[in-house]
């Protein structure tokens, strides 16, 4: 079960760096904690590059818990938007230094502006 969690979230990863592209170069490290009935399991993501261990991540900067089903679903089919309101509504929970969660908000708020704005259309 592991191995499947390892493999989701390096596709929940890939998916959301591919709606927003500006995190790709960061590098950081990231402690996942899924929670399920009655047993935790942690995982170390470092980017970039998405590598996924086993394991408690004890130089992680930043910390995402949410329950193991929910992060199933997300994984699969959760859009960025899906994941904002994920952490809005509690579903998932980050912690970590203020600087890199506000740098993170900041970069993904853009991109969806981006995505927002229409472009203007060039004249023949």
């Amino acid at each position: 079960m592991s191995e499947d969690a390892k493999a989701l979230i390096e596709l929940a990863t890939h998916r959301f760096i591919a709606e927003v592209p500006a995190l790709e170069p960061i590098k950081l490290v990231v402690g996942v904690e899924l929670r399920g009935r009655g047993d935790v399991q942690q995982f170390r993501l470092e980017m970039p590059g998405a590598k996924v261990t086993k394991g408690p991540a004890a130089d992680a900067r930043l910390r995402v818990d949410m329950r193991r089903e929910f992060f199933n679903v997300m994984a699969s089919d959760g859009k960025v938007a899906d994941w904002i309101e994920a952490f809005t509504y509690g579903q998932a929970k980050a912690t970590g230094p203020e600087q890199f969660l506000r740098l993170i908000i900041n970069v993904v708020e853009k991109q969806q502006e981006r995505e927002r704005t229409p472009r203007a259309r060039r004249q023949p």
